[in-house]
C-alpha cells in the first residue's frame, strides 16, 4: 500500500476513544457483578438476563450462578432451575459444574424446599461434593425436620466432613431450627474450629430455646463479635420483652445497622410502648420495609389506626413498596384488631401493584375480611380474585362461614373442598364441628368427630374435643358433654369447663355449672367471671343462699369481673364503650339512642331473658 493510501485510510478510521463510555458488554458486566443483592427488583435482574442470553454469557458457570442466587432471593425457583439447567449443559464436571450444583442447593434452602434440595443433592456426582455442598443441604433440610438433619449429620460423620466448620455451623442451625437444642450444644462443643459464625449459630440456638441468660453468657465470652453477635442478643431480649434490656445494649453496641434499629424499635412495641417505639423509629438513619411494617402492624395491633394509616401513606411517599411478607403482617394485625379501614386500603393497594397472584396474600386478606365481619367480601376473593387455592384458603372461608353463623355454606364449601381434591386438616374440622355447632346438627357432628381419624387420617385434638364438648352442651345434651371430657386422652383445659359452664347457663343445670366452676377455681383462681355466671345460674333456680355464697366467692379471688365493652370504628377510628362510661365526647347522645332503641326493642315485644339482665 502506498503512502498515500494508509494516510486515506487512516483517515477514513475513527480515532480511539481512550477514557470514553464503556461497552455495552462492560455494562453488563459491571451490573453482573453487584449480584445477587446489586438488583432488589425482578424486572431489573430479568433484564439482565436477557442480556446474558444475547451475549452468550448465560452458560458461564459463575455468570450463571449469581443469576441463580437473584432469582433465589426473588423467590422465583422455576427461574432458578432453567438458568440452572442451562449452564449446566455447557459446563462439563468441572469446578464450575461444582459452582452451579452448590448454588442451586443454596436457592433451594433459601426457599424451603427440602425435597428438591435432596433430588438436586443426588443428581450431584459424589467427587463433586463439597463441604458446601453439605452445609447447603443441611440448611435445605433444616425445613424437614430434625430426623432428616441427623440423617445428613451421619453421613458427613461417615465422610470425615463435620469436622469442618461450615457443615458444623449449618448442623448448629438446623437443629436449634427443629428444638433440638441439647443436640445443637453438643455439636458446638465438640467442634475442633469455631470461628465468630459458630458462636452466633450456638447463640441463637439458645435464644431459640428460651435460654436468655445462657446466651448473655455465652456472649460474653465470645474471642471476638461481629453485628451478627450484637444483633442476635439484642433479638433475644426483644422477643422476652425485656426492652429497657435491649435499648441499654443497643446504646454499648459499637456499630449498627438498619436490623438493630429494627429490633429495638419491636422491643418496645412488644411492650406497648408506643411512644418510646416512635422516637427510635424516627430517629433510624435509614429505614427498610422490615421497619416500617413492625411500625404499621404495631400502632394496628393497639388500635392507633389513625396512626397506622399516616405511617402507611408515608411508606408509599418514601417509595417503599410492600411485598407479599409485608402485607401480610400488615393484614394479620388489621384482623386481629378488626381494623376495616386499613385493610381496605391494603387491599387496593395489592390490586394496584399486582400482589393478588400470591396465595398467601389472598388467605390473609380473606381471613382479614371474615374476622372484621365482611364475610361476602371474604368469599368474593375466593371465588374470582384467588389465582390459585390452598388448603389454608379453604380452611380460612369455611371458618369464615362458620364464625359467621352461616353454618349451612360451611358445610357446602367443606362438601366442594373435597370433590377438588383438598385434603381436609385438623383446622378443617375445627371449622366443620364449629359450623355444626351454630346450625344445632349434633348427628352430623357426631359423624365428622367419629370418623376424623378413618376417613382424614386426623385424630382429634383438645380443640376439637372442645367444639364437641360446646355442641352436645349447646344441644342440651350435658350428661353426653361430660361423659367426652371424662374420656379426653388430656387433662381437660379452661376453655373445656369453659364451654360447659356456659351450656350450664344456657340450659339452667346447677349439678354440672357446680363442677365446672369448681375445675375452673384450680385453673383460674382469679378469675371471678366464673363465679358470676354461676351466682345467675343459682338466681335462675331461685337459689339464693347459694347465690350469696357464689358472691362470697367472687369477692374472694380479690379481682372483679371484666366490665364488657363494645365498639366501633369509624373513619379510621375506634370508638369504645362500657357500662356507665362517660368519657366519650357524645355520650348524651349515643345514651339518648341507645334509650329510644331500647324503647322501640320492648315495643316489638323482644323482652331479654331474665340471666341476660343478671351480673
Amino acid at each position: 500500500m502506498s503512502t498515500a493510501a494508509a494516510a486515506a485510510s487512516s483517515a477514513l478510521r475513527p480515532a480511539p476513544r481512550w477514557g470514553g463510555a464503556p461497552s455495552h458488554r462492560r455494562l453488563v458486566e459491571e451490573r453482573l457483578a453487584s449480584l445477587p443483592h446489586g438488583l432488589p427488583r425482578l424486572r431489573h435482574v430479568q433484564e439482565l438476563h436477557a442480556q446474558l442470553l444475547k451475549q452468550g454469557l448465560h452458560r458461564d458457570p459463575p455468570s450463571a450462578s449469581k443469576l441463580i442466587a437473584s432469582y433465589a432471593l426473588l423467590r422465583r425457583v422455576p427461574a432458578c432451575r432453567r438458568v440452572f439447567a442451562a449452564a449446566a449443559a455447557h459446563s462439563g464436571s468441572g469446578a464450575g459444574s461444582a459452582l452451579l450444583a452448590n448454588t442451586l442447593l443454596r436457592a433451594y434452602a433459601l426457599n424451603s424446599l427440602p425435597q428438591a434440595a435432596l433430588a438436586a443433592f443426588a443428581a450431584i456426582p459424589a467427587p463433586q461434593r463439597d463441604t458446601f455442598t453439605y452445609s447447603f443441604l443441611i440448611k435445605a433440610l433444616a425445613a424437614a425436620g430434625a430426623t432428616h438433619v441427623r440423617a445428613v449429620h451421619s453421613h458427613v460423620v461417615k465422610l470425615g466432613s463435620v469436622e469442618d466448620t461450615f457443615v458444623g455451623n449449618a448442623l448448629i442451625d438446623a437443629y436449634s431450627k427443629n428444638g433440638g437444642f441439647t443436640d445443637a450444644r453438643k455439636m458446638f462443643d465438640e467442634m475442633p474450629r469455631r470461628d465468630v459464625v459458630s458462636w452466633n449459630s450456638a447463640m441463637a440456638a439458645m435464644v431459640r430455646h428460651g435460654e436468655l441468660s445462657g446466651a448473655r453468657r455465652m456472649f460474653d465470652e465470645m474471642p471476638e463479635r461481629d453485628i451478627v453477635s450484637w444483633n442476635t442478643i439484642l433479638d433475644g431480649y426483644a422477643k422476652a420483652g425485656e426492652a429497657e434490656e435491649a435499648f441499654e445494649l443497643f446504646q454499648s453496641m459499637p456499630e449498627r445497622n438498619v436490623v438493630s434499629w429494627s429490633t429495638v424499635v419491636s422491643a418496645y412495641c412488644k411492650k406497648g410502648d408506643m411512644e418510646m417505639a416512635r422516637v427510635i423509629f424516627d430517629k433510624m438513619p435509614t429505614k427498610n420495609l422490615v421497619t416500617w411494617t413492625i411500625m404499621v402492624s404495631a400502632c394496628v395491633q393497639k388500635g392507633l389506626v389513625e396512626e397506622a394509616g399516616r405511617l402507611f401513606s408515608q411508606m408509599k411517599e418514601a417509595s417503599v413498596e410492600l411485598d407479599v411478607a409485608a402485607v401480610v403482617s400488615i393484614l394479620a394485625a388489621c384482623a386481629e384488631s378488626g381494623s376495616l379501614a386499613l385493610g381496605k386500603r391494603i387491599h387496593r393497594y395489592v390490586r394496584t401493584r399486582k400482589l393478588g397472584k400470591s396465595t398467601n396474600v389472598c388467605n390473609a386478606l380473606m381471613d382479614m375480611f371474615c374476622k372484621c365481619g365482611c364475610v361476602n367480601r371474604a368469599d368474593y376473593i375466593f371465588d374470582t380474585e384467588i389465582v390459585e387455592k390452598d388448603t389454608v384458603s379453604w380452611n380460612t372461608i369455611i371458618g369464615g362461614f362458620a364464625m359467621h353463623g352461616h353454618g349451612d355454606k360451611a358445610l357446602e364449601l367443606f362438601a366442594r373442598m373435597k370433590q377438588q381434591g383438598f385434603r381436609p386438616d385438623a383446622v378443617t374440622l375445627i371449622n366443620v364441628l364449629s359450623a355444626c355447632t351454630h346450625m344445632g346438627l349434633v348427628e352430623e357432628g357426631r359423624r365428622y368427630f367419629s370418623n376424623m381419624e378413618t376417613d382424614y387420617g386426623i385424630i382429634p385434638q383438645i380443640e376439637h374435643y372442645g367444639c364437641m364438648v360446646d355442641l352436645l352442651g349447646r344441644g342440651g345434651l350435658i350428661e353426653e358433654a361430660v361423659d367426652l371430657i371424662k374420656t379426653m386422652p388430656w387433662e381437660p383445659n379452661e376453655v373445656i369447663w369453659g364451654s360447659l359452664l356456659s351450656a350450664c347457663r344456657l340450659h339452667k343445670n346447677v349439678e354440672y355449672a357446680e363442677m365446672a366452676v369448681n375445675e375452673l377455681s384450680k385453673l383460674q383462681p382469679s378469675n371471678a367471671g366464673n363465679y358470676a355466671v354461676l351466682s345467675n345460674i343459682y338466681a335462675e333456680a331461685g337459689q339464693w343462699r347459694d347465690m350469696a355464697k357464689a358472691r362470697m366467692q367472687m369477692k374472694e379471688t380479690g379481682s372483679q369481673k371484666t366490665a364488657g365493652s363494645s365498639w366501633i370504628e369509624l373513619d379510621e377510628a375506634f370508638h369504645e364503650f362500657t357500662v356507665g362510661d362517660r368519657k366519650h365526647p357524645e355520650s348524651d347522645q349515643i345514651s339518648e339512642m341507645v334509650d329510644k332503641l331500647s324503647s322501640h326493642v320492648k315495643h316489638v315485644g323482644c323482652v331479654p331473658a331474665g340471666h341476660e339482665l343478671l351480673v
